[in-house]
């Protein structure tokens, strides 16, 4: 079996500004698992949540220091490599683990999620389109363009600005309006959703409570910044969620599922992004049990490219908020597979995870380890 690590670049078309930066283009990682002539691929990659992160450069560190017994490890039992995964960082799991299953799809000639049962009961869903933080007229500027790229019916504003929740306010009224706006000329259905990625506190966030239901706000995704103390971090969600109107769904403080089981009695819902899982095993683990235990799913993204964004698609059956436009906001992404019409996705036909990488993409050297 022969590892291989290949970094690439992502650059946005429209840089992402959130309340703890601005992003206008990362490196990831192809993480290319090869064994008896078949190759499974996976997408890795550094990333940040204000408490915790990761550099790209650690994550290929890791895993070209595998350990040279990885050979011996057969891919086409996946559970054999749960003891090697469970020693390596959340991406670095994520990119090995995307690209052992894969490989373990394509041997047996099916898609991911259809070896996994995931039928899906709703058809398509409509994916989130991300606009950050900036001055109203290029928030506004942002929308507009979103709108000439696909229909956009889900709509997620960044608030948590460093300006203040006067800013916040300003935005939250301009973007709602201009949403009642296009209902009006398009007869269209809109859904608004906030992400403050932990830039207000409780009583931040219950100031800005009216102006939230004013606007319609379907969804309040990470209002209070993530605690590395687990009682600290959940107390704070205890404290909003009697009070919270709207579902009230974690994502920085959610990272696996020991994190779901003690915030499922605070929130409404989870965000399930694979570098912060650590992959689709425990990815779909998570899904699984937020539904058991009557939590929502959002599958989200990073900076991510359309194999990450695949591979998260194989769990929208399970899902009832799709975030995974990253893809779609970047000039270079060298994947393809993931349907997309009008703004609906569905999981990648392909068999495998269902995406490829276009081999004109590949002109960086890769690092082998078998």
């Amino acid at each position: 079996m022969l590892i291989r690590i290949r970094p690439f670049r992502l650059t946005k078309a429209v840089p992402l500004a959130i309340s703890r930066g601005t992003t206008s283009a990362v490196t990831h990682l192809e993480v290319r698992l090869d064994h008896e002539g078949l190759v499974g691929i996976g997408e890795t990659g550094g990333f940040e949540t204000g408490h915790r992160g990761y550099e790209t450069d650690a994550v290929a560190a890791e895993l070209k220091a595998l350990p040279p017994d990885l050979g011996g490890l057969d891919p086409r039992m996946p559970q054999a490599f749960e003891s090697l995964l469970a020693g390596l960082s959340p991406p670095a799991r994520c990119g090995l683990d995307l690209a052992l299953l894969d490989w373990w799809a394509r041997w047996l000639n099916r898609p991911l999620w259809q070896l996994w049962g995931l039928q899906s009961e709703t058809g398509q869903l409509a994916t989130s389109v991300t606009l950050g933080l900036g001055t109203v007229g290029a928030v506004l500027s942002r929308l507009e363009r979103w709108w000439t790229q696909l229909p956009a019916s889900r709509i997620k504003l960044k608030l948590g600005s460093s300006d203040g929740p006067g800013h916040d306010r300003l935005l939250l009224h301009a973007v709602a309006g201009a949403l009642e706006r296009r209902r009006e000329e398009h007869g269209q259905p809109l859904e608004l959703q906030v992400d403050a990625n932990g830039g207000w506190t409780v009583e931040s966030t219950l100031r800005l409570m009216p102006d939230l239901v004013r606007c319609g706000v379907s969804l309040l995704e990470q209002p209070l910044p993530p605690d590395p103390d687990p009682r600290h971090d959940s107390a704070g969600f205890a404290a909003l969620h009697p009070q919270c109107p709207m579902p009230l769904v974690a994502d920085e403080s959610c990272w696996d599922l020991e994190d779901l089981l003690r915030l499922a009695p605070h929130v409404d819902g989870i965000n399930i992004k694979l570098l912060k899982s650590g992959g689709l095993s425990e990815g779909l683990l998570m899904a699984r049990t937020a539904r058991r235990l009557g939590l929502s799913v959002m599958l989200g993204c990073y900076s991510d490219g359309g194999l990450l964004n695949g591979a998260a698609a194989q769990l929208l059956p399970l899902a009832r908020w799709p975030d995974l436009d990253s893809h779609l906001n970047l000039l270079d992404d060298p994947f393809r597979g993931l349907p997309l019409q009008g703004d609906r996705l569905s999981p990648p036909h392909g068999i495998g995870l269902g995406i490829t990488m276009d081999s004109r993409t590949r002109d960086e050297p890769a690092d082998a380890r078998s």
